[in-house]
């Protein structure tokens, strides 16, 4: 087995501001409503930018969610009472997009349980590959945990063409985690894993926090691969000659994706009560007008 880290230095996240910010956004998005052409509106009427209903119930299970291609603007409403071969009603061109072969990428809902969990799921094609993404969040309003799991194939492609993969983190061992004094040992168990599996090989990546004396957080991430079966000797070779460039890969993303956590924070204002809940309906509505929270 090969072993790969590297340990980052991050901006602290505050848990309290979290918890708040993504209980508002649940409580939100309860409140909201199916409205015209398959649209999802909030409780104020305004409706969430890009998200559509596409078929089913709004937040009932089976419910499926996505974007509806535009009309174009020369070719007018068709009024239901007229519609004919061929045409479709407005209200339910959303229905119809659906069920279309090509409509755009959708996400069904699964389950929603604010006080208890989410479960999102979503195929995805893309590059001749077909991926299957699930998501689950457990205790939305104060998360304590979400869940991942992953699954893909090329049609026609063999075995060597597919691979698994399942990743949890678990949050409340992450803020106990980074709850501790500095001179602290690291959390025994890392708070956020996942594994992938592969005909060829299987690896398993992981992620422990540790608060630094100044408040931020060192996160230590660690890669471990190995291959599978009677190619393990053959996997061995190659990783032995592959661990520069596995180094460096897992270097610079790890940098790259701390950097970007560094560059949101620092743009972040952190506001509370009916100011937070205003804001994050705002982002909704308009993502990229959205004034920072």
């Amino acid at each position: 087995m090969a072993r790969f880290a590297h340990t980052v230095t991050v901006a602290a996240l505050d848990r309290g501001w979290f918890e708040e910010a993504a209980g508002a956004l649940v409580d939100l998005l309860d409140a909201s409503r199916e409205g015209p052409g398959g649209s999802v509106v909030l409780a104020d009427g305004r409706p969430v930018e890009g998200l559509r209903l596409l078929k089913g119930r709004h937040l009932r299970p089976g419910a499926r969610y996505g974007e509806v291609p535009a009309v174009p603007e020369e070719a007018g409403e068709v009024p239901v009472e007229h519609a004919g071969a061929g045409e479709v009603p407005v209200e339910h061109a959303a229905a119809e997009a659906g069920d279309s072969p090509d409509a755009p990428q959708a996400v069904v809902l699964r389950t929603w349980r604010p006080s208890h969990s989410v479960e999102v799921e979503s195929l995805v094609e893309e590059d001749g590959m077909s991926l299957k993404v699930g998501l689950r969040l457990s205790e939305p309003r104060r998360p304590r945990a979400v869940e991942l799991s992953l699954s893909g194939h090329k049609p026609g492609g063999g075995s060597l063409y597919r691979f698994s993969g399942r990743g949890k983190a678990d949050l409340a061992a992450w803020w106990a985690a980074v709850d501790r004094l500095p001179s602290a040992p690291p959390a025994a168990r890392a708070p956020v894993s996942g594994r992938a599996v592969h005909r060829l090989a299987k690896a398993r990546l992981t992620l422990t926090p540790r608060p630094a004396e100044d408040g931020s957080w060192r996160i230590t991430v660690v890669l471990s691969m190995r291959g599978r079966w009677l190619l393990r000797p053959v996997g061995a070779v190659v990783l032995f000659f592959a661990r520069g460039p596995v180094e460096r890969g897992l270097r610079e993303a790890a940098e790259s994706a701390a950097g970007e956590w560094n560059t949101a924070l620092a743009e972040l204002t952190p506001s509370h009560g009916e100011a937070l809940r205003a804001e994050i309906a705002d982002a909704l509505v308009n993502p990229d007008g959205a004034t920072p929270l």
